[in-house]
């Protein structure tokens, strides 16, 4: 555990630089709830696969300005010329396959909603784990588990990309689905 000279003990990977200290003791691992909120959540831990949570960090205001707030109707709306634009849109990662995803992605969302399992968020809580004990050190802090696993094959059952189990599982931590908070991180547990 450690701090970042203000006393109070963090997981280690939040303590700097800054954007990574203010991620960790105001977002991570907050409950998140809302078609919207998860599906931004969701594209941005797509968009980081093979990268540093860092630069997606970063880019995020930037990532929230090219895909419309991350308003599922008008994601779902994009054509190919705002694909083209997102291509060259340096404030973003630009990959093609992950912009397509992101896409495909807000047409599956959009086509959750009035159905049986009530719309994205209804979907992806409906895979939250018993809440568990913190780990006490970032080596028992799991990548994937079968929760994240199940959703993954949910979510691609209903024709969504780039959403493995540890793609699941990172969001399942990031919207305060599980708590992986250190045992002594100062973050309230939830």
């Amino acid at each position: 555990m450690s701090n970042a000279g203000d006393g109070l003990t963090r997981c280690p990977w939040g303590v700097s630089p800054e954007v990574y200290r203010d991620y960790h003791d105001q977002e991570w691992g907050r409950p998140v709830r809302g078609d919207d909120a998860l599906f931004e959540r969701l594209s941005l831990e797509a968009f980081q696969s093979g990268l540093s949570w860092l630069v997606i960090l970063r880019k995020r205001e930037a990532f929230r300005k090219a895909f419309a707030g991350f308003a599922i109707a008008k994601v779902a709306a994009f054509t190919e010329d705002d694909a083209a634009r997102l291509l060259g849109d340096e404030g973003i990662v630009r990959n093609r396959m992950k912009i397509d995803a992101t896409i495909a992605n807000a047409r599956a969302a959009a086509e959750l909603a009035g159905t049986a399992e009530g719309g994205l968020s209804d979907l992806v809580w409906s895979f939250a784990p018993e809440p568990r004990a913190r780990p006490k050190r970032i080596a028992d802090v799991p990548a994937v588990t079968a929760e994240s696993t199940a959703l993954a094959k949910a979510l691609k059952k209903r024709g969504f990309k780039f959403v493995g189990p540890t793609t699941a599982y990172a969001m399942m931590q990031a919207v305060g689905m599980v708590d992986d908070h250190l045992a002594d991180c100062h973050v309230p547990g939830r």
